[in-house]
């Protein structure tokens, strides 16, 4: 027990870099707001913000909000956001690397140390964080979308884009990875399944859906694209 509550105090240090007054929990640090990345006003020296991913040349396109992706595990978050924003010259921010980082634990550690609502805690934090930086591509986990103030802040601050994707395509794809926390010791089939029932709804509530189909991602970029243009996200270069 006393090692579970360092690593969640080492985790919670870590992941907001909170300063704790004389007599003060890191906790309460936390939830007073004592972060040292709250105080900075957003200096953009104090945010680690990978450059934009190079190319052969100046893209004819560029991002002009925050694209936020969200969907089920193996929707193609990551593969397809990486995409996008290497097209547009843009950063692309993987919102679990960024807790994973933090943390100095994998995501399952976090979710056998210090349990889920911990790690939802974290996330929160982190997407707070990544909203407010410059216009960049940003997948986040399967239930960060879920969370009603998170997804508040999406819809006020970035374009919210679900990638939307079958039931057999979801299997296949997590099929190939066993480091799903939620997948662990149940049948997923009938999990992917249950959470489809549960979030479908709320994925469908998104700015922009796009159908990801077994195929070259590729053209789910050509047209994530096109969808961007015309809720204006993205725009002609300059």
């Amino acid at each position: 027990m006393m090692a579970i509550c360092a690593a969640r105090r080492c985790f919670l240090s870590s992941l907001f870099n909170c300063v704790a007054g004389p007599g003060q929990s890191v906790e309460a640090a936390v939830g007073r707001g004592r972060c040292e990345w709250m105080r900075m006003g957003m200096n953009k020296d104090h945010i680690d913000t990978p450059p934009a991913t190079e190319t052969a040349g100046p893209s004819p396109l560029r991002l002009a909000r925050t694209v936020t992706l969200v969907g089920l595990m193996g929707a193609g978050k990551s593969a397809i956001g990486r995409r996008l924003a290497a097209s547009l010259q843009a950063p692309f921010i993987d919102a679990d690397d960024e807790i994973v980082k933090a943390a100095g634990m994998t995501i399952p550690e976090i979710f056998e140390r210090l349990g889920e609502p911990e790690f939802r805690a974290g996330e929160r934090r982190v997407i707070h964080r990544l909203l407010r930086e410059r216009p960049q591509v940003v997948a986040t986990g399967g239930g960060a979308f879920m969370d009603p103030v998170t997804r508040g802040e999406i819809g006020e601050r970035a374009v919210s884009v679900w990638l939307k994707v079958d039931l057999d395509t979801l299997v296949s794809r997590v099929s190939r990875r066993n480091d799903r926390p939620l997948l662990r010791g149940v049948d997923p089939r009938e999990k992917l399944a249950e959470l489809m029932r549960v979030r479908d709804p709320v994925y469908a509530t998104a700015d922009v859906t796009i159908v990801s189909r077994d195929a070259p991602h590729e053209a789910a970029v050509r047209d994530l694209t096109r969808a961007l243009m015309a809720v204006g996200a993205v725009a002609p270069g300059v």
